[in-house]
């Protein structure tokens, strides 16, 4: 790893080290920012002490990363439009990072100390789109532009689904265990469990199952919170030293064949649906396969990309044998087909089985570009295992005792935070993120609603106030940030 960043001017190497430590204290804020809400049912009714709780969710949340995949880190990574990824590699994409790391850390931050379970995915995605609305007003691009709104839609409705979800099945299944067991003593809290039988902890099977549902969570939870920070580090990486990591320098023969064929078989595919899609890529119209100066991701420029691609590529069974100025061209190719794919999807007048074609093509296109070198993966794990260890207390409270007007039960324990592992396991094989802390509060609370023991309104607000907030207030902080920044740079 060391030897990717020898060479370098001091004042990149700086930036490049204090990047990469705004990312993993990013990181291991969420750690005690989230980690909070997978150990509080856990913790609250004493299946486990907090000790070891909080040890054993750093380790799952650690193992979580590094099983994770890279599907949910560049999701995130794609909500910036196309056109600022492909020039990452400029002092604006510097300032970017900066930005919005900097406005995540002090939102996280903030919540945190005063113990309200905000959403470190909401602070993140929201300081993401201030940049780009930012960028878009000092560039004079359409705001319409300045974001890649429909991976923004996508992201926003698994946002505001998943809580619904959570409070609906979270609900269901306590009223499914009070039916099917209504004298059990799960339904009791751990105050009445230590009052009328004098013993501490749960019955052993309700104590077995919050233990594994919290590691659950754990798991799930640093498998997709986890990718953020991967997603970060890469945009970090591609911004300061581009021509080590623009392309998987990793990639076998056989991955760069693969993505080289994509390119053919996208060509062949285009000029199989000339009839839907000719007008919209100007399919026949290029003139020699030549490129403007002024490269840009435009449907119209896809016939010469896909020949400009293929040319670069000729020949190439390792990616160190190209130039560094080359890789970055290569990188731009790709990125602009995988987008003009992506519109192209959706589309009317093409058929499911030529869609499903087509999104195989994308992930050979992009097999190359989206990766994250192992010491980035392992980085992440440590820094949001260990961030899991500390800081858990303020909102353990707030979860087991604020939420309802009575204490928690054992049996709503269980519903809200197997709901919780099942609902962000789903968000992750769909590639897609959600907020850990508000899947698993508002669990809670459907659990308190289906209990009958009512909710306390000052707690409810205070956490939907946050809920309303983060996303505007993240957006503005990162947005004065970036502008700050690009002035101070010229």
């Amino acid at each position: 790893m060391i030897d990717l960043f020898s060479g370098l001017d001091a004042w990149v190497l700086v930036s490049l080290l204090l990047a990469l430590t705004f990312v993993l204290a990013f990181e291991f804020i969420n750690g005690f920012h989230d980690t909070a809400n997978a150990v509080a049912t856990v913790i609250y009714t004493k299946a486990m002490p907090p000790h070891l709780a909080v040890f054993f969710s750093g380790v799952f949340n650690f193992l979580g990363v590094l099983l994770g995949g890279v599907g949910v880190a560049y999701a995130i990574v794609h909500l910036l439009p196309v056109e600022l990824l492909i020039n990452v590699n400029t002092g604006h994409g510097l300032a970017m990072v900066f930005s919005l790391l900097a406005a995540a850390i002090t939102w996280n931050l903030g919540t945190w100390y005063f113990g309200i379970p905000a959403s470190s995915s909401h602070t993140l995605i929201g300081s993401i789109l201030g940049v780009g609305l930012a960028n878009a007003l000092l560039n004079d691009i359409p705001l319409g532009d300045g974001v890649n709104w429909q991976k923004a839609i996508d992201i926003a409705m698994s946002l505001v689904l998943s809580p619904m979800a959570g409070f609906a099945v979270a609900a269901l299944v306590l009223i499914g265990l009070k039916w099917w067991r209504p004298l059990s003593k799960m339904h009791k809290t751990p105050e009445q469990r230590r009052k009328l039988d004098d013993k501490k902890h749960p019955p052993f099977w309700n104590r077995l199952v919050l233990v594994i549902s919290a590691m659950g969570v754990s798991f799930v939870h640093g498998s997709n919170d986890g990718q953020k920070g991967i997603g970060l580090i890469m945009l970090v990486l591609i911004g300061i030293v581009p021509a080590q990591f623009v392309l998987d320098l990793n990639s076998t023969t056989y991955q760069i064949e693969r993505t080289r064929d994509a390119t053919l078989h996208l060509s062949q595919f285009y000029q199989r649906n000339e009839a839907t899609l000719g007008e919209f890529l100007a399919l026949g119209k290029a003139k020699d396969g030549d490129l403007p100066e002024q490269f840009s991701c435009n449907p119209q420029q896809t016939e010469p990309t896909i020949k400009a691609l293929q040319q670069s590529l000729n020949g190439v069974a390792d990616y160190h044998s190209l130039s560094a100025e080359k890789r970055v061209e290569v990188r731009r190719y790709l990125l602009c087909l995988d987008d003009t794919a992506k519109k192209v999807g959706k589309l009317p007048g093409l058929q499911a089985r030529e869609k499903a074609d087509l999104e195989k093509l994308r992930k050979d296109l992009t097999a190359t570009t989206e990766y994250a070198p192992f010491w980035v993966i392992l980085a992440v794990a440590l820094a949001l295992g260990l961030g899991t260890m500390v800081g858990w207390k303020r909102v353990v409270l707030t979860i087991g005792e604020k939420i309802g007007k009575q204490g928690m039960t054992y049996a709503q324990g269980m519903s809200a935070q197997i709901t919780a592992a099942c609902a962000i396991g789903m968000a992750n094989i769909f590639s897609l993120p959600v907020s850990t802390t508000h899947v698993l509060s508002s669990g809670v609370a459907g659990t308190m609603v289906a209990n009958k023991s009512g909710l306390q309104s000052g707690t409810v607000k205070t956490i939907l106030l946050a809920w309303v907030l983060t996303l505007p207030a993240s957006m503005g902080l990162a947005a004065g940030l970036f502008w700050l920044a690009t002035k101070a740079i010229g």
